[in-house]
């Protein structure tokens, strides 16, 4: 029989937890606990002795109804799981495999559609720029700037971000190691950014191929920001589809599941209602229908974490 023991007492963080899925969570060996480096994004705080927060949404905007409709049954289930949700999509997939590829909507108009989700259901939101030039019209719509993992070493659209005045997140590159994200992490506070977050969405492995370094993400959470994990790019297969990439979505619920008992503090997951339609990313997109039960695993691990801390001191 194997007996798992409960973390150390010493990497808790001393926070009390939340209903449901609000608990906070212990820090793992080697993470700073007591992070004073949280990430606001409209009411949600991401960062240690808060709720997992879920990034979810479709790849790109699919225009009509439906970008709406994945809104409102995504935030039905991430109530009912007790988790904070940001709703995100993009505008614009400028690093499309072919150029035959459905980028999406536009800046304008795409922007406008967000910013019509945000109005209808409240939700915070989130988007990705490719450019400096769309920073400052982006942060007027959403609440997270996303910087991609291929474009977060470029200097001026990092600076770019920052002066919005809104949150970042910048997705690792798939070419570096978690430490040199210091050096992303550097460029946003010297231009005035305050609220920053990293993402781990996998690591080349040769050609065609991602793999995710659990010791690497380890070492990006002493990096001392909030970390979110990338559960539907990580099982991305790079260029490896007919024109497009490829991917093991099946893979998807068992990197969310380690990713949470590692210790981040954010999912960013990918979905649509009908996968093998949605304009981009259909390979590791996740189908709609299959969030509440992939969030209820990643609930019991917090729960589970949760278990074996010591309760807070009451005074009388």
């Amino acid at each position: 029989m194997i007996t798992i023991h409960a973390p150390p007492k010493r990497f808790a963080d001393p926070s009390p937890g939340a209903d449901k899925g609000g608990f906070s969570l212990p820090a793992p060996p080697g993470y700073a606990v007591g992070m004073p480096n949280m990430c606001r994004i409209a009411d949600i705080t991401i960062g240690p002795g808060h709720p997992l927060v879920v990034i979810a949404g479709p790849c790109v905007l699919e225009g009509g109804e439906i970008d709406l409709a994945i809104a409102r049954e995504l935030a039905m289930a991430c109530s009912e799981a007790g988790l904070p949700l940001i709703f995100k999509a993009s505008f614009d997939k400028a690093n499309r495999t072919s150029l035959s590829s459905n980028r999406g909507p536009g800046l304008e108009e795409g922007l406008k559609a967000l910013a019509s989700i945000r109005e209808t259901t409240g939700l915070p939101i989130c988007t990705d720029i490719h450019e400096p030039d769309q920073a400052e019209l982006a942060g007027q719509h959403v609440d997270l700037l996303q910087v991609p993992a291929f474009l977060c070493r470029q200097t001026d659209l990092l600076k770019a971000c920052a002066a919005t005045g809104k949150a970042v997140n910048v997705k690792k590159g798939q070419f570096l190691s978690p430490h040199d994200m210091q050096h992303v992490l550097n460029k946003l506070e010297a231009a005035g950014c305050q609220d920053m977050m990293l993402t781990e969405r996998g690591t080349f492995f040769g050609y065609n191929r991602l793999v995710n370094d659990f010791i690497g993400l380890g070492d990006m959470l002493a990096l001392e920001r909030p970390v979110c994990f990338d559960v539907t790019h990580s099982t991305q297969l790079p260029g490896a589809g007919d024109g497009q990439s490829g991917g093991r979505p099946d893979r998807a619920d068992l990197l969310a599941r380690a990713a949470t008992a590692a210790g981040v503090h954010a999912l960013f997951i990918e979905c649509h209602p009908n996968p093998p339609a949605a304009s981009s990313d259909s390979a590791t997109v996740q189908a709609l229908s299959g969030i509440p039960e992939l969030l209820g695993q990643v609930v019991a691990i917090r729960r589970a974490l949760e278990s074996g801390q010591p309760k807070p001191a009451t005074t009388t």
